[in-house]
């Protein structure tokens, strides 16, 4: 069997495998797309458990490993003391030329790498899952009624944030999942349940590797159908807006890339899926309780927002008062939703549009990203979405964001609006309901996606600041509307 050594994480404790790796790794991470603690002051690092999941002479040893990178200045930003990450690594004495790239440091004689690069250990993860293996502490599981496609190896799929993944032959896709957390994974739990609805609109869940954290299970990576031959959401919609401005007289409805009636399908597919994730998992009236615990969250995310940009904290109060609509709304329901839904998590096929990464809001607790809430979150989300990729795309043709042409903002602005109310028409042909007959709650969950929206771009694209906040100043008129 192979070996599981999970430790304490002391570098000086010869017990852990990963402690001449420390240095190396506290390198390479800032390096990596999915490590999103940039500009942080790391503490430290210590190895948190480890397996080894190939057999004994095989070449490379492939290794499972998580880690826990602590952090000095947790008290400062209001972030947690220690994040852990997973890691998938490549040990060999002599790693082929492919894979020079992923390297991360060495360990005695061998050289240490990002095993998701190498074709061979992505090809062994594959097989594993097929074969319904366990290694140490890992499962490999296959989606019961499912056929893993029988392929070659991966390759490391380029562009990706928070996750890691590997295409198969443009017939599969395998995410690992970078962030360490104790708890079935939303995006794995939802695809269950999806599937068995029969869902057409996720692509069909194929397996999962599974492990555990602290005594408690936790997902390590899922396997899906690849949808080939797909564009994202995002791409589609940020073209359309360029074929747009670059008109100097058609309205939105005359230009050649339109995007009003992808819109509308996006909106019945977002329709689809909470209507099957509600039959799948139910839903329980928003009373009341549920009303005050969905503002607390608001409101706790305004004051983080508020004490670090000041632009919030000078109409915290009338941001306030808007985010109390979910009280004032008219009676709803909660379920299960998307949680993180934004143009980017739509991937247009030749049959139609899936939604992906049901993992939820990066920024909140596994607790909190599993908790019910109302679809009217995801229709917002959306709705920000448009705007977005409207005012995205006018940043890049304006030279100044202080003196803005006022011809292309009205088409910026013409653009959003259009494909905001195709959606909307969209979502309420699927459901028979309207999300613009619940202005109050609409508007308090929009504005909310604003908030958090200008605290992340503060810290991460302060470019990019002024698109939410001059949705928020559109949100904060008497009905929401207006100039935005």
């Amino acid at each position: 069997m192979p070996a599981t050594s999970p430790t304490d994480g002391n570098p000086g404790d010869t017990g852990d495998p990963l402690a001449g790796l420390h240095d190396a790794l506290l390198a390479w991470l800032p390096t990596q797309r999915w490590f999103p603690a940039k500009g942080r002051v790391v503490a430290g690092l210590r190895t948190v458990s480890h397996a080894v999941v190939s057999a004994p002479g095989e070449t490379p040893t492939v290794e499972h490993a998580v880690i826990g990178v602590s952090f000095a200045d947790a008290a400062d930003t209001g972030g947690s003391t220690e994040e852990r990450y997973q890691l998938v690594l490549g040990v060999q004495a002599s790693p082929p030329a492919d894979v020079e790239y992923a390297v991360i440091g060495r360990r005695g004689e061998d050289v240490v790498y990002d095993g998701l690069a190498d074709g061979r250990i992505s090809r062994l993860f594959l097989s594993l899952i097929t074969e319904n293996a366990t290694r140490g502490p890992l499962r490999f599981v296959a989606e019961p009624d499912t056929e893993a496609p029988i392929v070659g190896p991966g390759r490391p799929l380029i562009g990706e944030q928070s996750n890691s993944s590997v295409i198969y032959g443009e017939r599969a896709i395998m995410k690992l999942f970078r962030r360490a957390t104790a708890g079935l994974n939303p995006d794995l739990e939802l695809h269950r349940a999806l599937g068995r609805q029969g869902s057409h609109e996720v692509a069909p869940l194929l397996g999962a590797i599974e492990g555990e954290i602290d005594g408690e299970p936790m997902t390590v990576a899922m396997l899906q159908t690849y949808a080939s031959n797909s564009a994202d959401g995002w791409s589609m919609a940020a073209a359309s807006v360029r074929d747009l401005l670059a008109e100097a007289d058609l309205r939105a409805d005359e230009v050649g890339g339109d995007f009003a009636g992808e819109a509308h399908r996006i909106g019945k597919t977002v329709a689809a899926v909470h209507l099957e994730l509600a039959a799948a998992l139910g839903t329980h009236p928003l009373d009341a309780r549920g009303a005050s615990e969905i503002e607390e969250w608001m409101l706790e995310r305004l004051d983080r927002a508020a004490a670090a940009v000041p632009g919030v904290a000078e109409q915290r109060e009338a941001i306030a008062a808007v985010l109390r609509g979910v009280s004032a709304a008219e009676p709803s329901t909660l379920q299960r939703i998307h949680g993180d839904l934004h143009l980017g998590q739509e991937l247009r096929t030749p049959t139609g549009w899936l939604v992906i990464d049901f993992e939820g809001e990066p920024s909140k607790s596994l607790a909190d990203r599993v908790r019910p809430d109302s679809p009217m979150r995801d229709v917002a989300a959306m709705l920000r979405s448009f705007d977005y990729a409207a005012f995205h795309q006018l940043s890049e043709w304006e030279q100044s964001a202080d003196d803005p042409d006022p011809q292309l903002e009205r088409r910026a602005q013409e653009w959003a609006d259009r494909n905001r109310s195709a959606f909307c028409d969209g979502y309420a042909e699927a459901t028979g309901t309207d999300p613009r007959e619940s202005p109050e709650l609409l508007r308090a969950y929009e504005l909310d996606k604003a908030v958090y929206e200008v605290l992340y771009e503060t810290r991460n694209r302060p470019s990019w600041v002024s698109i939410p906040l001059r949705s928020m100043r559109r949100l904060l008129t008497p009905a929401g509307r207006g100039e935005r």
